[in-house]
């Protein structure tokens, strides 16, 4: 809950842009208040983020982003608060930004001290401004030292009645022109259980009980990208039934989990030796599903094994 503000930076665009500058959004506001939440809303769709940069550094650090043209088009920029120069570089770093034909927009985070204290007590955090006090105290200080930012933002979101999900899309609505649209990278994963189950997935589905083209002398050496071994797991009648059930539930749960927030999602089918049944499989759930709501990435990590 270290208190900072995020510049995020983004290229050329159409409304907010002014003659050969930027679009700077400016997120600042109380710790705990959901600054995070809001930079990995921005994060997710498409911004590169850097923390601690120096605030004196900043528009230095912009005219090198110019200077790459295309190249550059959306960063974030995290900026500790309790750097000692921020108050007196901040707004000489403001009239530079503006000055330079930059546009600027202060997005500032609030919640009630109430909710701020639930906060704090849930995660068994210190306050970074209790200086060894209470956690009161802590935010009390920070008020303080935030109200001239808070006066002088374009819009103030309180999240006291926010959940986590619920911030993340009033982030995604509020900068909707900015933000592309937003799409859920999906990774199809083939393996074999003789090696291990991988770790890094969300679902597994065992499909050993489809019948085993390794035990076809013609079929053993080759893997489930030839020709002849899909046509073998596919002319199955328990593969057809298979695939249409399990396609049916992937189109009722994937809009659940992207309505949630939920930005990647890991599906792993596996099969014994991870080169025949899962590989087809993983194939043509790649052909079903729709690479226009999805980024879809396929592995296959066992089938030259």
């Amino acid at each position: 809950m270290t208190p900072y503000l995020c510049l995020l930076v983004t290229g050329p665009r159409s409304a907010m842009k002014t003659a050969n500058g930027l679009d700077i959004i400016i997120i600042t506001g109380l710790s705990g208040s959901g600054k995070s939440v809001a930079i990995r809303a921005l994060e997710d769709n498409g911004f590169f983020c850097i923390d601690n940069l120096p605030v004196v550094l900043v528009p230095k650090f912009i005219d090198l982003c110019q200077g790459y043209g295309e190249g550059v088009q959306r960063i974030a920029l995290g900026i500790d608060l309790r750097e000692g120069r921020f108050f007196q570089s901040w707004p000489q770093v403001l009239s530079e930004l503006r000055a330079a034909g930059h546009r600027l927009e202060v997005l500032f985070f609030d919640a009630s001290d109430e909710v701020l204290l639930r906060r704090f007590s849930e995660t068994r955090r210190p306050h970074p401004l209790a200086e060894g006090g209470s956690t009161q105290e802590g935010i009390a200080r920070e008020r303080r030292a935030l109200e001239g930012m808070r006066a002088v933002a374009d819009k103030v979101i309180d999240t006291s009645q926010f959940n986590v999900h619920e911030l993340k899309k009033e982030v995604e609505q509020h900068y909707s022109q900015i933000l592309s649209p937003h799409t859920t990278s999906l990774f199809l994963t083939s393996f074999g259980y003789k090696y291990g189950i991988p770790h890094d997935t969300d679902m597994i589905f065992d499909v050993r009980f489809l019948p085993n083209p390794f035990f076809v002398n013609e079929l053993r050496g080759k893997n489930g990208l030839a020709p002849e071994v899909r046509e073998f797991v596919m002319k199955r009648e328990e593969t057809t039934i298979f695939l249409d059930r399990f396609y049916s539930l992937l189109e009722f749960i994937l809009p659940q989990y992207v309505r949630e927030g939920k930005s990647t999602l890991t599906i792993a089918l596996g099969c014994t030796g991870g080169r025949h049944r899962s590989v087809v499989l993983v194939e043509e759930l790649n052909k079903r599903l729709d690479s226009e709501r999805f980024r879809i990435h396929v592995k296959h990590r066992d089938i030259d094994k």
